[in-house]
């Protein structure tokens, strides 16, 4: 007996040498959280993002697997996805101790762009929808806004690990940094455009064209395809405002996108909303709007 005892304390202080053992164990909703919570938390964070690469989390539902490390997380970094609220008794029922922390608390939120759904140009517009009284919850996509939640993040992981609280803050700091560099430099070079509306398949875009001074116009109907005469109306549209560029993202279909490309000569460039390297997609996006301009 005196032998097992011994054997389950030695398994016992070998399991917390392990790596990872004494991290904060973080979950959160997309994949640009999960790089915010890094940057600020470094090795201390072990981070897990409810929705990995390639998922909708418009219509994910989280894994047995993901039910059962969430009974073990510490910290819960919400952004205010409607499948949090879809998802969050469950978590709380699996982990009544975990901390949630809603990071687009204290942010103005936007509205989702109206769809005139199927009115030509000049006719009158459908004002009865979803989109009038849906919220925006795509906050990450503005640069100014995640400086907002990276001081949050620190707030947060430092009240969990007060001994570590000066590396958080100069993580935060230096990550701060980056996203003004980010900032300034995005703004710098979208001030010169000239083109400054493009289409995008689903309205993802709205706080980044919000703070740089363009206008996202949305080819999806309350995340359906649109018919033909919508369609009709969104090509003619784009010839209008001799829109270039029309964004679509990877787990979504392109098949609007490319036809209306197709009718105005333009084309259309996939950016994902939803890539883990935050800065290079904001970038990246910012080579394409400009670059419709040359």
């Amino acid at each position: 007996m005196q032998t097992r005892i011994l054997s389950f304390i030695a398994l016992l202080c070998l399991s917390t040498a392990l790596p990872g053992a004494d991290r904060i164990q973080v979950f959160v909703t997309v994949l640009p959280q999960q790089t915010f919570v890094e940057q600020v938390g470094g090795p201390h964070v072990q981070v897990e993002a409810l929705v990995g690469a390639g998922s909708n989390p418009h219509a994910y539902e989280p894994t047995p697997g993901q039910i059962a490390r969430l009974a073990e997380a510490d910290v819960y970094f919400g952004i205010g996805l409607p499948v949090e609220a879809a998802w969050m008794k469950r978590i709380r029922a699996v982990n009544p101790e975990i901390r949630v922390v809603d990071l687009s608390d204290g942010i103005s939120r936007r509205r989702l762009e109206a769809h005139e759904h199927e009115h030509g140009h000049g006719a009158e517009p459908d004002h009865h929808h979803e989109s009038d009284s849906e919220q925006d919850p795509h906050i990450w996509t503005s640069p100014p806004l995640v400086i907002g939640m990276a001081e949050r993040i620190a707030g947060t992981l430092s009240e969990f690990d007060p001994e570590r609280a000066a590396e958080y803050e100069a993580r935060r700091a230096d990550f701060i940094a980056e996203l003004k560099a980010l900032d300034a430099d995005t703004r710098a070079r979208l001030d010169r455009l000239t083109h400054r509306r493009f289409m995008v398949y689903h309205p993802s875009w709205g706080y980044f064209a919000e703070t740089y001074g363009l206008t996202q116009i949305p080819i999806e109907a309350e995340g359906k395809e649109p018919g033909p005469r919508r369609l009709a109306a969104l090509i003619d549209q784009a010839r209008r405002e001799d829109v270039r560029v029309i964004l679509a993202q990877p787990q979504l279909s392109t098949k609007a996108a490319e036809q209306v490309a197709r009718e105005i000569g333009g084309r259309v460039e996939v950016v994902d909303t939803l890539a883990a390297d935050y800065i290079g997609t904001i970038r990246h996006l910012t080579r394409v709007l400009t670059s419709a301009d040359e």
